[in-house]
């Protein structure tokens, strides 16, 4: 059976099938972002509290993730993104009708289990589908769609909460996922490489502990951990730092600046044809080190400068996370979806617990303790990068010495 390369119609269609799965799930997840000093305002919580509605959304995401993984396994790819994008968009109309913010909260972690049918899945379905040289440009392409998402979510509701209300906001989002949601069902092409085999927790459990046991995934969970810890974090809190004073923004203003998204989805397909390239290496290390810079040129009082770090701190994003999690795919010899889902779980983890212990550096340290917080995670990120790079090395030798 042929795999699907670049330049045939299969390609282009399976691509934007993803990229609308990747679309939907994203502008879900980040929904509630730029509603976070609204919340603390409307239900009386502190920034922290109204963190809890991505929070928590992610550690229930980042949980559920493994269990997607390996149902995956047993019971196909596209059927369980299937269900996953149309009851994350059906759940999105709901949240419109919360009558408290515990509501709210309950229907997020609802949410957050259902979010986990795409991620895991889909870039198991890429390694597997796509022929081997395409598939840097594919899971970029595919991270792409998660950066625009993740932007057109908090656009819109930014947008909507200014000139209707933050309800209005999430009905017309949930619509709008289920109309894409029926364009990517009617788009992805079946999978030809998925062998199903069945549901047998005992032998899931174990390769899942095989999986734990590869110091270089180990290394790779961890790079995905602290790289949307520090992630989150600086856009958690800089909705909060540019209403205040000295800036005063609207938050259709502050929902607009997520525009910087955008080159989070050219960095993700670009980074991918580097790496296929240059090596995968090479291309993390780079992708860490434009955020740590992106991250301490928000520092200045300058709102141009704040807007240029977080631009810049955004493209290494994205392109980090592309190398990051194609790697993963790629080193895992079986069970794809599974170590897929380590990843993200370890990802999303990370957006859970950055994410809201950010609340703790702002509150004591302002915006000098987010940018500290994020610039030590960062670091780790670096670390783990090289020591993932000495045991390829050592691996490598080991191999030329048997030869």
């Amino acid at each position: 059976m042929t795999y699907i390369q670049k330049g045939t119609k299969p390609f282009k269609l399976a691509n934007l099938a993803l990229f609308a799965a990747g679309f939907i799930t994203f502008a879900n997840l980040y929904i509630t972002q730029p509603l976070l000093p609204q919340f603390s305002q409307e239900f009386n919580v502190s920034p922290a509290m109204a963190s809890l509605s991505l929070s928590l959304t992610t550690i229930m995401l980042s949980v559920s993730l493994i269990l997607f993984g390996s149902l995956s396994e047993a019971w196909g790819r596209k059927r369980l993104m299937t269900a996953s994008i149309f009851a994350a968009s059906v759940l999105t109309i709901a949240l419109a009708f919360s009558p408290t913010f515990e509501v709210l909260l309950l229907l997020r972690i609802v949410q957050g289990f259902v979010f986990a049918g795409v991620p895991a899945i889909a870039m198991a379905y890429l390694g597997e589908e796509m022929e081997p040289t395409s598939l840097g440009v594919a899971m970029g392409l595919y991270i792409s769609g998660n950066s625009v998402g993740g932007l057109a979510g908090r656009v819109i509701m930014g947008t909507m909460t200014d000139l209707f209300n933050w309800q209005i906001g999430m009905i017309f989002i949930g619509l709008l996922s289920l109309a894409v949601s029926a364009y990517f069902v009617w788009a992805l092409p079946d999978s030809r490489h998925f062998k199903p085999r069945p549901l047998q927790f005992k032998a899931l459990t174990t390769s899942l502990f095989q999986h734990l046991k590869d110091p270089g995934l180990l290394c790779l969970f961890g790079i995905g951990f602290t790289l949307m810890g520090g992630f989150v974090t600086l856009y958690n809190y800089i909705s909060f730092k540019l209403i205040a004073p000295p800036y005063n923004l609207s938050t259709t203003i502050v929902g607009w600046i997520f525009i910087v998204y955008l080159v989070g989805t050219f960095s993700s397909a670009w980074f991918g044809s580097l790496s296929d390239r240059f090596g995968r290496q090479q291309v993390l290390y780079a992708g860490i080190a434009i955020m740590l810079l992106g991250a301490l040129s928000t520092l200045p009082v300058s709102l141009w400068m704040k807007l240029f770090g977080i631009t810049v701190f955004t493209f290494g994003f994205f392109g980090a996370h592309s190398i990051a999690s194609g790697w993963v795919s790629k080193r895992a010899i079986q069970d794809k979806a599974q170590a897929s889902s380590l990843y993200l779980f370890s990802y999303y983890f990370g957006s859970s617990i950055g994410g809201t212990s950010g609340g703790f550096f702002w509150i004591h340290w302002g915006w000098n303790g987010i940018i500290a917080f994020i610039s030590c995670s960062l670091l780790l990120s670096f670390a783990l990068a090289m020591t993932l790079s000495w045991l390829n090395r050592t691996v490598t030798s080991q191999t030329e010495a048997h030869i």
